[in-house]
């Protein structure tokens, strides 16, 4: 049985279209659903809950993303387990799609993820600018992270459950597999909704910097990172000239949040959550 965890902190305006999204599948009715609400103090578990007998709500006080994703797997059945923001839209075919590679132990895979969607027509240009670049980096179009959504089989899980509690628990979990252990698959597809204002994206990089600094701080010098460096942005403009402006936005975008991450970095505030609710309009 496949199981699916999905940790929720005050997410009664999205959790909804995510269960939908799943449950609409009669194919699907092995999988179990776990949703932990973390923390809420909205309809985020009643919502959950209105979905029938296949969704299990857990509720748990705290309102850490770490400590729901263990009472979650508290709860699961099964595996492959697949990992699901809250805030992202995935399909039941999508997760079948996933489970597919992490079935049969001899293929070697042990975490797998979907092609990411980002509807960007409602969002500023600069952040339309922004992402043309972001999804055209090397370390973003291979690794997990950035998705929303990680599945592992039960090897893989172990490997995952012994990271330590990290605000980027989804680039920790990427860079937890060699390049032969993960796998982006084709025939998935989870729709990220993208900050919509400048403000928010803003908000968004800065918690990637912090969080990015905090992983590293586990990691060897030698390991492997997820850092954007000037040789990546020179080589897609000799590719493709025209994104000059975009680049330089993508730039912009990478000097503001670092001065501002800094602060967090040298406090050691690896805790402060910068949320986008921009994201998360209906």
């Amino acid at each position: 049985m496949t199981s699916i965890v999905i940790p929720a902190h005050n997410e009664e305006r999205v959790i909804g279209r995510l269960l939908d999204s799943l449950l609409d599948d009669p194919a699907d009715d092995r999988t179990d659903i776990v949703v932990v609400c973390n923390g809420c103090t909205d309809g985020t578990a009643r919502i959950a809950s209105e979905r029938g007998p296949r969704v299990t709500v857990v509720e748990i006080p705290v309102p850490s993303k770490h400590a729901a994703l263990r009472a979650g797997d508290d709860h699961a059945l099964g595996f492959p387990r697949i990992y699901v923001d809250a805030d992202v839209v995935l399909t039941g075919a999508d997760v079948r799609a996933l489970a597919e590679p992490l079935a049969d132990g001899a293929s070697g895979v042990l975490a797998t993820a979907p092609e990411r969607h980002l509807p960007l027509a409602g969002c500023a240009w600069r952040v339309r600018a922004y992402y043309r670049v972001w999804q055209r980096l090397p370390a973003v179009r291979e690794g997990l992270f950035g998705r929303g959504v990680i599945a592992v089989s039960k090897e893989g899980h172990a490997r995952i459950a012994a990271l330590p509690p990290l605000m980027a628990d989804d680039l920790a979990a990427s860079l937890a597999f060699t390049a032969e252990e993960r796998r982006v698959v084709d025939g998935a597809r989870v729709v990220v909704h993208p900050p919509r204002t400048w403000r928010d994206l803003i908000k968004r990089r800065i918690r990637a910097m912090v969080s990015t600094a905090q992983v590293e701080e586990h990691r060897g010098p030698e390991e492997a990172s997820a850092r954007t460096s000037t040789a990546d942005l020179k080589a897609m403009l000799r590719g493709e000239p025209r994104l000059i402006t975009s680049v330089v936005v993508f730039a912009a975008a990478a000097v503001v949040s670092r001065r501002r991450a800094q602060k967090a970095i040298r406090a050691r505030d690896f805790d402060t959550w910068l949320r986008d609710d921009s994201s998360r309009q209906n």
